[in-house]
């Protein structure tokens, strides 16, 4: 496997990462998983731009700009000659000695990139089938909105889901859904669409910034607004979206079927149009 360590590629037994990265040790630092089809990676402008929000909240130094980062990848699939993958990209803070837990000051560290691609097919049986999930509250921290490489509460949310019989976790805060373990979370009720707005209790997707055009496009109704877990058996179709599974339905939640308890129409209209458009 070749990686993309800073501007290098070289193979994967040669990446070296330092005990004192700041990544290894905090956690400190940022990260995209990218789609690539016919290889190209899809909605790459959007994902950078992410990239580039979540290191300005974190107060890091991208150590390239999007445009060199963009053509970086561009030459690792090439290497690679991957067509249908992702990308997993991640920028942290860098090196700094001795451990401290302030934030080096501006310019005394240099941000480390490392970046791999591995082929990945479109799950269309989970697509088709869907997914049967739990609902769990969510601990996470309160700065969702950061792609940061410190996971934990997901990780956790998703490993409780697996333990009690489900596929995944549906988080809610305050008697309010906010996303699923790794994905922004979507409810149908009388032929509308709701999802959690974005801000810091979630992630802005870039599947979901698709899902909203492909909405407008075909005249959808979109309700932008926080659902109340106490309506969830109110709801006739419920999906999730994310850059890897695109957009995969929920049938059942703790058991409850939802609606019929199979893909309902809406859902499988946005994903003939979201793969129309890719």
């Amino acid at each position: 496997m070749k990686v993309l360590w800073n501007q290098d590629i070289v193979e994967r037994e040669q990446v070296k990462i330092d005990i004192e990265d700041r990544g290894y040790q905090y956690g400190d630092g940022i990260y995209e998983v990218i789609r690539v089809y016919d290889g190209q990676c899809y909605m790459l402008t959007e994902h950078l731009e992410r990239l580039t929000r979540s290191a300005q909240k974190i107060k890091l130094s991208l150590p390239y700009d999007a445009s060199q980062i963009a053509l970086d990848l561009q030459r690792l699939l090439a290497a690679e000659g991957i067509d249908d993958g992702e990308i997993y990209l991640q920028i942290t803070r860098g090196i700094a000695s001795p451990r401290n837990h302030l934030f080096p000051a501006a310019g005394s560290v240099q941000p480390v990139l490392t970046a791999n691609v591995i082929p990945f097919e479109r799950p269309a049986a989970m697509q088709q089938k869907g997914l049967t999930a739990t609902v769990i509250p969510d601990q996470r921290w309160l700065h969702c909105d950061i792609k940061s490489l410190s996971l934990l509460g997901n990780l956790l949310s998703l490993d409780e889901a697996v333990e009690k019989g489900f596929d995944d976790a549906l988080l809610q805060r305050d008697g309010f859904f906010t996303e699923a373990s790794a994905s922004n979370l979507w409810f149908v009720l009388d032929g509308t669409l709701y999802t959690h707005p974005d801000g810091p209790l979630v992630l802005p997707g870039i599947t979901k910034i698709k899902v909203r055009e492909l909405c407008r496009e075909l005249g959808l109704s979109l309700k932008e607004e926080a659902v109340p877990v106490a309506r969830l058996g109110e709801f006739q179709e419920c999906f999730l979206t994310n850059s890897v599974w695109e957009i995969v339905p929920v049938v059942s939640v703790d058991g409850q079927l939802i609606g019929h308890g199979e893909r309902g129409a809406i859902t499988t209209l946005l994903q003939q149009a979201y793969i129309s458009a890719i």
